[in-house]
């Protein structure tokens, strides 16, 4: 035996132990939208296995109008059909500058967080807070002080994480890595703060939607999948401020627009992701946002169904 043939055989033995020690990637898919015994029968029939479900003000899981019966029986629609569910989904604010306001935005909160626990749910995504009216340390400062005070003790009670979703509205700080950075040295090791990861905010802001990933991959809980379609056509003529009506982004099933899945699927799978993976259906060719719900109607439901036979060719059933 050569000294070549040695080492190419102990490299052979190497990769092969590498590939036995490997972990199948089978991060549980599923999908986003409010909640109905409809709903969850659908997602399980469609074979997702989670859910993130809805529950902002007036929807079917506002806490204020949820009896332990209601409870009871929603726990008892989600054991029937095996489904889990990763998140609750609240966007709102909770640094207003109307103190009256922010007390009521935050009890609210608290109230979700409680229904988090109840029904065994680990995460809430959210926006982290914003009042333009402070200067971005000062809302840092405030954010720090209104979760630290009002909801990491029901965060801790309940073994709930909140989750911010990098979505580029008014009441948000963490859409990008400036403000993620920021939060999290803010907020040293808390246990209670986490990333709700959306890609396709990061290509409506001409961002990359993959590095932040890789640079964030450990505070990454939860994963939205919805893509976003340039429309060079329009934003040729119009720019990214147009002076009258005129849509140069649409945010689209995956596959359908910018986002590069399988560069980011590839971050997540090396770096051993095993959460949820939940399809954000804000598609304007397949029945959004014109859908009554809370059930969704066929026009809507073929979105998801769509979705999925793509992300079949990336993720294992």
């Amino acid at each position: 035996m050569t000294r070549r043939t040695l080492i190419g055989g102990i490299a052979a033995a190497g990769t092969l132990q590498q590939v036995a020690q490997a972990v199948e990637w089978k991060p549980r898919l599923g999908i986003l939208g409010p909640y109905s015994p409809s709903n969850v029968e659908f997602a399980k029939n469609e074979g997702f296995t989670n859910m993130i479900l809805g529950a902002t003000r007036n929807s079917t899981l506002d806490p204020n109008n949820l009896t332990p019966e209601k409870i009871e029986g929603i726990q008892s629609t989600l054991g029937k059909h095996q489904m889990h569910v990763s998140a609750l989904q609240a966007s709102q604010e909770h640094i207003a500058a109307d103190l009256d306001k922010r007390k009521a935005d935050n009890d609210y909160f608290v109230k979700l967080i409680e229904l988090a626990g109840k029904l065994g749910i680990p995460y809430i995504g959210t926006s982290s807070g914003n009042n333009r009216a402070r200067s971005f340390d000062q809302q840092v400062d405030d954010i720090v002080r209104v979760y630290t005070e009002r909801y990491f003790p029901a965060c801790e009670k309940n073994k709930v994480r909140i989750l911010w979703e990098n979505y580029p509205g008014a009441t948000n700080i963490a859409i990008s890595p400036q403000g993620f950075e920021a939060l999290f040295k803010a907020f040293g090791n808390s246990p209670y703060v986490g990333l709700q990861y959306d890609p396709s905010h990061f290509v409506r802001l001409f961002m990359d939607p993959v590095q932040p990933a890789r640079d964030f991959i450990d505070k990454i809980y939860d994963v939205h999948l919805k893509d976003t379609e340039i429309r060079w056509d329009v934003l040729r003529k119009v720019g990214i401020s147009p002076v009258g009506p005129a849509q140069w982004w649409l945010y689209r099933l995956p596959g359908l627009g910018s986002v590069p899945w399988a560069e980011l699927f590839t971050v997540l799978q090396r770096a051993g992701y095993q959460g949820a993976m939940s399809l954000e259906h804000e598609d304007p060719l397949y029945g959004s946002p014109n859908r009554p719900g809370p059930d969704f109607n066929a026009d809507y439901a073929m979105g998801f169904k769509m979705a999925h036979k793509y992300l079949r060719q990336y993720v294992p059933e």
